[in-house]
């Protein structure tokens, strides 16, 4: 079983950066596709970046191509989203999702297996 903890989430203002650590605990052989989802009020669950297991393939929304990177440091279990020049439409809950191995289609959530509770960003103008 794996479990998904983020954390770093926070209210700041346009401009702004924020660093979101995920900590995967359970079987941690380093095999899991790890990404960020995130969802605004009203609105469903869209994706905003994803980690290959070993860290050498990435790929991002166009919506914050640029401006978010996703890394990942395997000895800790744990991946980051650094979220730089932060826009008041970035303001959503922040979840992140693994899965073993990689996966053509890592941008539909219903390709992940296992989920964060999820961290509250709040982005004000």
């Amino acid at each position: 079983q794996v479990q998904l903890v983020e954390s770093g989430g926070g209210l700041v203002q346009a401009g702004d950066s924020l660093r979101l650590a995920c900590v995967v605990f359970g079987r941690t052989d380093s095999t899991y596709t790890v990404a960020w989802f995130r969802q605004a009020p009203g609105k469903g669950r869209e994706f905003v970046g994803v980690i290959s297991p070993g860290g050498s393939m990435k790929n991002y929304a166009d919506s914050v191509k640029g401006r978010f990177a996703v890394s990942r440091d395997n000895a800790k279990n744990t991946v980051y989203l650094q979220m730089n020049s932060l826009k008041p439409e970035d303001t959503a809950v922040y979840y992140c999702s693994a899965r073993k191995y990689w996966s053509a289609t890592y941008y539909r959530a219903g390709d992940y297996d296992y989920w964060g509770r999820g961290t509250q960003v709040t982005v004000s103008s």
